[in-house]
Order: structure tokens, then sequence, then C-alpha cells
């Protein structure tokens, strides 16, 4: 089952400070730097809270408001301790050279760079500030740390300098001098032509080491922490013999990886059963080994027979691997993703990666997500193709890690497409019940950063998939502007796709059905009725109607639900045009018929628009829809309501000659009696307030026999719902009144003494069930 436990207080507070900074911590200095306030000390836990915090907000939370002077805040050390920091850039303007100065008077012990692009050699004399205290530092992806800008500007009376202002020069005199606690170091992906020897040669306390996607022809360099190093890291390194000599001459690691994208094609080197058996031999404290990508020169398995003799088993005298026989004990962690290895059955580890199985699956995506997207989208695939043809054994675990993913490469086409295509599944009604809140908001929250932060054709079409398997509009109401305003942009797009625009016009249909008028009258405002009445318009000039044009109008009649300024904004954006080219186009498109009259239902609620309808085209086809047997009696009720409340206005309100109002009654009375009264409906009130007030009156008796014979078909076959609402709503005191009225017709009054009945035999009964 999911945790449903709470976040921290820690974490709660830390995050209403990050979203309220001037509110709480601080006030802002000549309306652009944050200051804190004077009377403020931050001690480190909550420092290196913060600053993480604030990064995992700005790169997965894209309505979170980050501010560009917020590091400075930690320029005093006086006033704040930081001891760990991580800084990921996501997208290139995250981080700046100014940005690790505001920390040069703190004692870091922890600094985590990855992918910060924008970081440039100045970085490299900061970090000078922290060397007598870095025990633990990545460069991971800043690709630019090693480069200076040679005359930076340009100087005045340059010939060149509007040409070349600047010209990026790779800094070649810097080294981790005097970094003497340092032991923990991260080069991956840095800068082609910085001597690495050179680099690292100072420093004398390194025990783990990552040099990932970095080509080097001599690592001897590495056999001066022959007796420390721990940990060694050599992903996409093209080996040789002579690497692997070098290998095995530490002796005292306990991670080594060398593993590489399989994908690559300018890897020479080709791992054997006998380099394996070295490793075994000459590393006798690998716990930890990743040769992930690699391909086998030779057969390192044992025979079939053999392999398919009893259960599956980790004890390294059983191993499918020959070379793995000898270990003295199983790895902790075998990286064999992308290999044919991951296949045997008896292999000596107690984690490994792979694709043979959910579980090597999940830890490869665990193992790979944050530093090779490129590994993690592969296996984010095959996940994909378990949740869509099996059944996932471990899905909270999967749908973490998915999450995880998406939010650490939310630029990264890959990760996007098969994270989101693997969302859809693993939200699904099949695991549903085992997501908390809390997970499933986490969901949410990278579906829609996925929509606004990529917008190509399939992460679209499969993060709108993915809404749909949520609870619409309750799971979605804590993003609810966001959501619409991302299925707004998409239907606006000049170029559509029809797939995704369908998609989202349901959505958008969904999230205006059920909420309050609050919610609609915001969702009015961004565009919402225009943007239905652009695809109508589009849909009809093309002479299709199609689940588009219904949902379209579907979705017009929900948002103008008892909320006037958008039935208003209707009518001014030609609304009524569309409907009777929609009706003379489509004329035996029952539910479109339906949709369209439920919609003018609402227009003719506000009295104050009710005007805008006395026209005797409009009259004339309403009129006319009575008769209609269109999905059932729907189009004949809509219809009906859309007189009954012009009707209600009186005589002095009809202004037209022709149909004469009288003409009007006689037809809504016939087709009022032709009605089935225990027509099941295709129509949800969250109120009768509407219906109600035309209940306490004396100018139209048909309108009031409307409003009763549709509370009497309600009631009667709705009972647990609707007999609620209309005592709720204090109806029975108006069916009273009308039953009092000598202005009500006896059929009338009789229906409206049933609906008492039927009220007060449904109350009978719920006392019954409760005692």
């Amino acid at each position: 089952m999911a945790s449903y436990s709470p976040e921290s207080l820690m974490t709660l507070c830390t995050k209403y400070c990050l979203w309220n900074l001037e509110g709480t911590l601080c006030y802002m200095q000549d309306n652009e730097t944050l200051r804190l306030h004077p009377d403020i000390f931050l001690p480190s836990e909550i420092c290196n809270h913060l600053v993480n915090m604030y990064m995992d907000l700005v790169n997965t939370d894209n309505s979170f408001p980050g501010h560009l002077s917020f590091f400075s805040l930690f320029s005093d050390h006086r006033s704040t301790r930081l001891t760990h920091v991580h800084l990921r850039g996501i997208h290139e303007d995250i981080i700046h050279d100014e940005d690790l100065v505001a920390f040069s008077k703190q004692d870091l012990v922890e600094l985590r760079l990855v992918n910060c692009d924008r970081l440039s050699a100045k970085s490299l004399q900061t970090l000078n500030n922290f060397r007598s205290t870095l025990v633990s530092l990545s460069l991971f992806g800043c690709n630019n740390i090693f480069y200076e800008e040679e005359n930076p500007g340009g100087c005045e009376g340059d010939n060149n300098s509007m040409v070349n202002p600047s010209r990026q020069v790779l800094v070649k005199d810097f080294s981790f001098t005097g970094f003497h606690r340092l032991c923990f170091l991260n080069l991956g992906h840095i800068t082609d032509g910085v001597n690495v020897d050179r680099l690292l040669r100072p420093l004398t306390t390194l025990t783990s080491l990552d040099l990932s996607g970095i080509q080097l022809n001599d690592i001897q360099f590495l056999l001066q922490w022959q007796k420390r190093l721990g940990s060694l890291v050599l992903y996409n390194m093209d080996l040789s013999e002579e690497h692997i000599w070098v290998l095995l001459q530490l002796t005292n690691l306990r991670h080594l990886d060398i593993s590489r994208d399989r994908t690559s094609s300018f890897y020479k080197f080709k791992l054997t059963r006998k380099v394996l058996t070295a490793f075994v031999q000459n590393l006798k404290n690998l716990v930890s080994l990743d040769i992930s990508g690699h391909l086998m020169l030779d057969n390192s398995a044992i025979s079939s027979h053999d392999e398919a003799l009893g259960p599956a088993s980790n004890e390294p005298q059983k191993s499918s691997i020959e070379p793995f026989r000898a270990l003295n004990r199983s790895f902790q962690f075998l990286g064999l993703f992308d290999t044919t290895l991951c296949n045997l059955t008896h292999i000596p580890s107690y984690k490994i990666t792979g694709e043979a199985n959910e579980d090597q699956i999940l830890n490869a995506i665990e193992a790979y997500t944050e530093y090779r997207p490129e590994i993690a989208s592969r296996a984010i695939n095959h996940l994909f193709d378990i949740a869509r043809i099996e059944q996932c054994d471990q899905p909270l675990r999967a749908l973490r890690l998915v999450i995880s993913a998406l939010k650490y490469h939310k630029f990264d086409k890959s990760v996007q497409v098969t994270g989101s295509a693997a969302l859809f599944y693993l939200t699904g009604s099949d695991y549903r019940q085992e997501q908390s809140i809390k997970l499933r908001r986490q969901v949410i929250q990278v579906v829609l950063n996925g929509m606004e932060s990529y917008h190509e054709v399939t992460v679209q079409r499969n993060c709108c998939l993915t809404l749909c398997n949520f609870s619409i509009p309750e799971e979605l109401e804590f993003q609810y502007r966001r959501v619409n305003e991302l299925l707004l942009g998409i239907l606006n797009q000049t170029r559509q796709d029809e797939s995704i625009q369908r998609i989202a016009v349901h959505l958008c249909n969904a999230l205006v059905c059920q909420v309050d008028n609050d919610h609609k009258e915001a969702v009015g405002k961004m565009g919402f009725v225009t943007t239905m009445l652009k695809l109508i318009q589009k849909k009809l000039t093309d002479k299709v109607c199609d689940q588009v044009m219904e949902f379209s109008w579907s979705a017009l009649w929900n948002i103008t639900d008892e909320t006037p300024d958008n039935c208003e904004m209707f009518l001014n954006c030609n609304g009524m045009k569309l409907f009777l080219e929609c009706l003379n186009e489509f004329q035996g498109k029952q539910e479109l018929h339906r949709n369209m009259l439920g919609l003018l239902g609402n227009v003719a609620e506000v009295k104050q628009l009710r005007p805008y309808l006395m026209t005797t085209q409009f009259i004339s086809v309403f009129s006319r829809l009575l008769e209609s047997n269109a999905d059932g009696i729907e189009v004949s009720y809509n219809a009906c309501g859309v007189l009954s409340h012009i009707i209600f206005d009186g005589d002095e309100a009809w202004t037209i000659a022709e149909p004469r109002r009288v003409e009007v009654m006689d037809r809504m009375w016939r087709a009022i009696s032709s009605w089935d009264e225990n027509s099941r409906r295709n129509i949800n009130y969250r109120s009768f307030e509407p219906i109600l007030r035309l209940l306490p009156q004396r100018v139209a008796p048909v309108s009031q026999h409307w409003a009763t014979w549709a509370l009497f078909n309600l009631t009667s076959v709705y009972p647990e719902k609707y007999c609620t609402l209309l005592i709720k709503e204090n109806g029975i005191e108006l069916l009273k009144g009308v039953i009092e009225s000598d202005a009500a017709r006896s059929e009338t009054k009789e229906m409206a003494k049933n609906v008492i009945k039927f009220c007060e035999n449904f109350k009978e009964e719920q006392m019954d069930t409760s005692s």
C-alpha cells in the first residue's frame, strides 16, 4: 500500500517560506535585491534545506516564482550557515558564476554542480574559497567551467570587437592544489582538452572518482591512489588492455563502473571472460560492478544444461556467469543492462540492472536516471512494455521512479516520451487504489511540467491521456487554473493533431463540469468560451460533426451553467449564429442538438439576456424543436425549458408579432403531455434554483407546469439524489404554494402533490434505514 504519511514539518515550513520569501524571511532592497531581515540567523540544517529545496522547486515546478537574487541571501556567513549545496541546471539560465560567488564565505563540505552550463572559469576561482573544507565536489556536465572569455566584451577602438567581442579560451593552469580534504570528486563530461592528470595530481585524499564520458588514452595517474581509491566510474570511456591493467592494480576498489551506452558506435574494446576473471582474482574488495552495454567477445556463461538446474540463486558457486563462480561473496550491485548476461538464471548479486524482468528494469531506472538519461529512457521503455502488456508487480516503486526521471530531465525528449507513456499505464484503474493523494498529485505536476516544457506531439498526447486517468475535476482542482491554461493553449494552436484536440476538448469539458461558479467564471476569462466557439466554427466550415464538435458544445453547456458572464460571452461571440448554422447543417445529430439546447437553457435562465433570444427566428426554432424526438425527450425538454423562462417574463416582454405567445404556450402544453414521466435522463442538476423560481407565479402556467413536471420526473426516477436536493433547497414549500394557488392548472397541482409524496416517502425510508 502507498504511504499516506504527510510531509515533515521542516519540509512544509521550508516550502511556505520559499513561496513567500518577502512575507517571512526577507525584504526587498531597492526593489530588486532580496535581503534577510537583520534579526534572523539560520543554522546549516535550515540553510541547506532552503537552497536545495529552492533548486528542486525551480527545476520541477514551472509555477514557482524563482528570484534572481535568491542565492545572495547566503552571502553573509554571520547570519547563514551552508554546508551541503546541490545545484542542478535543468536549463541553462538557472545557475551563473555570481550565484556561486554568493556562497564564497561559507564553509562548504559538499558542493554538487550538475549540468550548470553557464558556469565559467570564474567559478573555478570561487571553488578555491572552499578548498580547506570541501570533502565532496561534483562538476558533472558543467561543460564551460574550464573556459574563460578572452577580451570580454571587446575594447573600444578594436575593429574586431563588434565582429568577435569575446572568445572562449580553455583554462589550463587550474588544479586542485590545497584541496586537502577532498575525497569524492565527479568530473563527468568535462571539457575535452583538460589535462586530467595535472588537474587531479595535488589530491592526496581521493577515495571516489567519476570520469564519465571522458576519453583518456592513459589512466596510469590513478595509481597514485592505488591504496585509497574505493570507487571509480569510467562510463563511456573507450577502454584498452592498458586501461584494464591499471584497473587491476587498484586493489582497494569496492565499486567499479566501466559501463557504456551500447548505442554509441566508437567503442573498440570488447569484454572477455579473461577480463572478468582478472577482476574477480585481483579486486578482492569489489562489491559493486557495472559492465552494462558491453559486448562479450567470448562466451562467459555456463552450459545451458547447468543453467537450467535448480531454482534461481544469487550464490557465487551456482553462478551462470562462470568467472563469477570464484567470488568470495555475492555482489551488492551488478550492472548488466543492455547485455545478454542479464537473461541468465543464476546471477551472484543482490541487485541487478538489466532488462530481463521488472526488478532489473526498475533497478536500472533507479541507478541511471540522474546522470544517464540515455540509458534511463530505454529502461523506462522496457517498463512501459511491462505495464502495457503484463501487470506490474511493483507499481508504486515504478511510478515513483518514472516521476523522478521526468523531474530530472524535463527537456530530454526521449525521457519525456517514454516516461509520459509509462505514466498513462501506471496511473490506470488497475493500480489506482494503492496510490496516495500525494503521489497522484506528483504525477499531475510532472505531467503539467511536460506539457509546458515540451511541445512535442507524442508527449502532449501522452500527457493528455494520463490526465484522463484522474477523477476530474476533483483530483486536478489543486492545479485548476494551470491545467485549463495548458489545455486552452493546445486548442488554440494553429496546427493541431486531431487525437490531441479530441482528448483536450474532452478534458476541458470534464473540468468545467461539477465545479463552483467562481472556477467557471475564471476559466471563462481565460478564453474558454471563445476557444470552444473557434473549434465549432472550424468543424462547421469543414462540415464535420465529430466528438470535438459535440464535446465543444457540451463544454459550453457546462461552463455557462449559472454563470451569467459566460452566457453573455457566448452571445457576444456570435454563439447564436453558430447554433442556427449547426442546427441546419447537422439535422440528424441528436446529441449535438441536446448539448446546444442545454446551453441555450442556461442563457435563458439569465433575465437580462432573454431579450437577445426574443426574435422571430429564434422563437420559431425553439417552438419547432418542441416536437423533436431526438435523444428521447431531451431536445424537446430543453427547448421547452428555454421557452418557459422566456414566457415567464410575461406578455409585455413578448416583443415579436410571430409566432404569437399563446400559440407557443399551446405547443408547450402539447409537448409536455407527450413526454414519458418515467424517462431516464441524460442531464445533471447541481441546483434546482432556476427551476424553482418558475413555481411561485401567475403569469405563465405552462412555465410552472414545465418546472413541476421536471421535479416530478427527477424525484421519481432518481429519488436519492433529487429528493435530497429538493428538500435542501426548500422546494417542498414552493410546491405547496403551487397546490394552494388558484392560478395553477389542476394537472400541475396533482403533479406537485406527487412530488411532495415522493419526498416524504424518501425521508421515511431514510429514517427506517438509519434506525
